[in-house]
């Protein structure tokens, strides 16, 4: 690039160029000798992890500016420049947390190779292969893709060799994030699935055209936002299973009298205060719940993988049919320990609250132990838990309620049988869990 200053009343403007050490020094014409050594310097600096730029100027008259920088022989190397432009301090945990989780990075620069390898090392990335624009050129659509797909750096890249780049990648398959700030990123930003701009020190042309843009410019948003995201991804995932397995015992506890011939044991109003329970423990405690220990060290899934994949629902229904044991067996007990109606509703109720609770715990964590999961912090499961213990105490010992539900009293033997039934659901559910949930997750 070159520019003209001119000052009032002289006859001579003075020209002077920038770009790459290359592309200078064949302007400047120099011998072999000099070229040589103007570019081995430029490769000792570009080594160091500089960004090198040749510099050249040229006294032109001022009524005789040529059109092309090329047509002007008496353009002189002035030297060589070299800018340091260090990466932030979370950029190689960034990296190293990207590697981990199976997401490859590479890098795409204009930069002299050099500069780009010595870069990725101090980034933490492969350091070979490189890939230069010129090589890129002379590749067909074939090898192109194979470049794209393999090397770790392209260097001395064009504006629109990234929009091949990013086009290539997408051609095999593979889902695109492209990050940049300049008016030359903003088509491969389009063409990404994921355009991710720098908003502070990025264009305009850059921020409009990319789906997310970056405030602090730090490529470790960007690996927050994907551990975020699988976060949030990993909680949908439970709580569609804990939907799933809860409504199998209320279901079961709803039909099961009426097939054997007995009085309805669960009315609406006892449905709608369960619902009360699940609503919130879905929507607010799995919501805050933690990422899972792992969460950044598993590979990327499917894209075509659906929410709730067969795996995940056959443990969420193997959860319901545990879970649906330990009421049913509180009833059956109810009914041959000869207790009165109101009585054994009220026992099968509360175990079925309780059963709530242990499969809410069994659906916190994937993998983690149960201990593990307690010391999980989630003020909201707890806001949700003690809400639903409050209500539940509610409703059993206070006479208008209990009414309503048509609950008699609970005595502790009762409620002794509720916990003891939640207990064995949880116990037998975090036995089972390393082997099928952790099968179900990788789907």
């Amino acid at each position: 690039m070159g520019r003209v200053w001119q000052q009032e009343a002289e006859a001579t403007a003075l020209l002077a160029v920038k770009g790459a050490p290359e592309a200078v020094v064949r302007l400047c014409r120099l011998p072999s000798a000099e070229a040589a050594a103007a570019l081995a310097m430029a490769s000792e600096m570009a080594a160091g992890g500089l960004r090198v730029l040749g510099l050249a100027e040229a006294r032109l008259p001022s009524n005789d500016l040529p059109g092309d920088l090329g047509d002007i022989p008496s353009l002189g190397f002035a030297g060589l420049v070299g800018l340091a432009d260090p990466l932030r301090p979370s950029v190689p945990d960034a990296v190293r947390e990207c590697r981990g989780a199976g997401i490859r990075v590479a890098m795409i620069t204009g930069d002299h190779p050099a500069t780009a390898a010595a870069i990725a090392r101090e980034a933490g990335l492969p350091d070979a292969p490189v890939v230069t624009g010129a090589e890129l050129a002379e590749l067909d659509q074939t090898a192109f893709r194979a470049q794209a797909r393999e090397a770790a750096i392209f260097a001395r890249i064009l504006p629109e060799q990234k929009l091949h780049i990013v086009e290539a990648l997408k051609a095999d398959g593979q889902i695109v994030a492209m990050t940049g700030d300049g008016v030359n990123d903003a088509p491969a930003l389009k063409a990404a699935h994921i355009g991710v701009a720098m908003g502070g020190r990025g264009t305009d042309v850059a921020r409009e055209a990319a789906a997310v843009v970056l405030l602090d410019d730090d490529f470790g948003s960007i690996v927050r936002t994907m551990r975020m995201g699988r976060r949030i991804f990993d909680n949908l995932r439970k709580a569609m299973c804990f939907v799933l397995a809860m409504h199998l015992p209320i279901a079961g506890l709803a039909f099961l009298p009426l097939v054997l011939g007995l009085p309805p044991l669960l009315g609406p109003v006892h449905i709608a205060f369960l619902e009360m329970v699940i609503d919130p423990v879905c929507s607010l405690a799995f919501e805050a719940e933690p990422e899972e220990p792992d969460v950044m060290r598993r590979p990327p899934r499917d894209p075509a993988s659906p929410l709730l994949p067969l795996p995940l629902a056959t443990w969420g229904l193997l959860q319901g049919l545990v879970g649906l044991v330990a009421p049913a067996g509180a009833y059956f007990l109810g009914l041959w320990r000869g207790i009165p109606e109101d009585e054994v509703r009220s026992l099968v109720f509360t175990a079925l609250v309780f059963t709530a609770v242990a499969l809410t715990l069994v659906n916190r964590t994937f993998s983690a132990s149960p201990l593990a999961a307690l010391r999980r912090p989630n003020a909201m499961l707890v806001a949700v838990l003690l809400a639903a213990s409050a209500i539940l105490g509610g409703v059993l010992l206070v006479p208008g309620l209990a009414m309503l539900f048509r609950l008699g009293p609970l005595h502790v033997d009762d409620l002794a049988v509720a916990v003891a039934g939640a207990v064995g659901v949880l116990i037998i559910l975090e036995a089972l869990k390393p082997l099928l949930a952790a099968r179900a997750l990788s789907r």
